[in-house]
């Protein structure tokens, strides 16, 4: 009100703090740049060269069909491929390069993943590449501001870190972890059993619980983490989620499911390129069509029983399973055939699963609190 003000002043402050600003942001970019280009060209050359289906080749062959280690070759892939990246360039590379491999493999041995939870699997070991020797760039940064020898540092990190290594495969076949296609109920409840379960799994693996753990409490432990980490391993084993179907019931089947549902085919034929047998499967999700001739057109398949057997013609272009079928080939001498059909059935709730678990903790509880007691250790 007086003729002093700081309004020119401060506008003049903020117009430098702006760009300031914009100039430390370019700088920190430069980096962030290289490295995402860099990762471009390697995603690329991945592209125009196919060497995404010559690793997903390796893969199997080396696993030779067994799930569980092809997941862990990809993950030792997957932690070569990521040593001496930084995260963002880690993730294009890994995710480029290996996800595909999951998801294709795993759909020839009937494993059917969320994309997401493929990304996450790959990329949790691309970054552990941080922390492995001799690359490992984090361990090298803790023990530059420890005084510690860096490559020590490296491999004590490395085996913290393969204790939670299971974490990956846990949230492969159980992607209720990742709450995905939950409800608010359920993802509480996934919360605190998966925080008790990631509690226990440590306890077990750590050899001290209430008190130090005997061998067969930590075994006991981690098969209640196990337990509590996947329900469905059990509830499966004692009620199967799917019932095996005549391949040529697969218009009945859709005509008598609930919109929703998820039907899994398993299609068998020779290789577009290679002309060797291969497999894969599909999931069906119904869709609210009425009918069974209406939701079978829906699908874009073409299915025909000849002689016994179910056989798919080439979908048309644009329709669902177009792109997934296009590595077969339909016009060789071999046909492509429709070898399974598996239809959702009812299944108890898998919660219930954790009762037992729990009940088998509380156990282990009592005995090292009663061992604690008579030992004279403070519990």
């Amino acid at each position: 009100f007086r003729g002093v003000s700081g309004l020119v002043a401060s506008a003049r402050e903020g117009g430098l703090d702006l760009v300031s600003g914009l100039i430390a942001g370019a700088r920190n970019m430069i980096g962030i740049g290289l490295a995402t280009a860099t990762a471009g060209v390697i995603v690329g050359t991945v592209t125009l060269t196919g060497i995404g289906q010559v690793m997903a080749d390796l893969v199997e062959f080396v696993s030779g069909g067994n799930l569980i280690v092809m997941l862990i070759f990809v993950g030792i892939l997957s932690l070569i491929l990521g040593m001496g990246l930084p995260t963002t360039a880690n993730y294009i590379v890994v995710s480029s390069l290996m996800a595909g491999v999951v998801v294709q493999l795993g759909a020839q041995s009937g494993l059917i993943v969320p994309l997401i939870a493929v990304h996450l699997f790959v990329f949790y070991f691309g970054i552990m590449a941080d922390v492995t020797p001799p690359v490992g760039l984090a361990s090298f940064a803790a023990a530059a501001v420890s005084g510690g020898d860096a490559i020590r540092t490296g491999f004590i990190a490395f085996f913290y870190s393969l204790r939670t290594v299971v974490l990956p495969f846990i949230f492969i076949f159980n992607t209720d972890l990742l709450l995905i296609d939950v409800t608010w109920l359920q993802g509480i409840l996934v919360f605190i059993v998966s925080t008790v379960a990631i509690l226990v799994f440590t306890a077990g693996t750590m050899g001290w619980f209430v008190t130090r753990s005997r061998i067969y409490e930590s075994i006991a432990l981690i098969g209640i983490a196990f337990l509590l980490f996947r329900p469905d391993f059990v509830m499966d084993r004692l009620q199967p989620p799917f019932a095996d179907l005549p391949p040529a019931q697969l218009e009945q089947a859709l005509a008598g499911a609930e919109p929703g549902d998820t039907l899994r085919l398993r299609v068998a034929g020779p290789d577009f390129l290679t002309l060797a047998p291969k497999e894969t499967t599909l999931v069906v999700t119904v869709g609210t069509e009425q009918g069974g001739p209406a939701r079978l057109a829906a699908t874009g398949l073409l299915p025909d029983e000849v002689d016994g057997r179910v056989v798919l013609e080439e979908p048309m272009f644009g329709t669902p399973f177009s792109e997934t079928l296009q590595g077969f080939d339909f016009y060789g001498d071999d046909p492509v055939t429709l070898t399974a059909l598996r239809v959702p059935q009812h299944q108890w709730p898998q919660e219930l699963v954790f009762l037992p678990a729990l009940a088998l903790l509380a156990g282990v509880v009592w005995l090292q609190r009663s061992r604690a007691r008579r030992e004279g250790v403070p519990a």
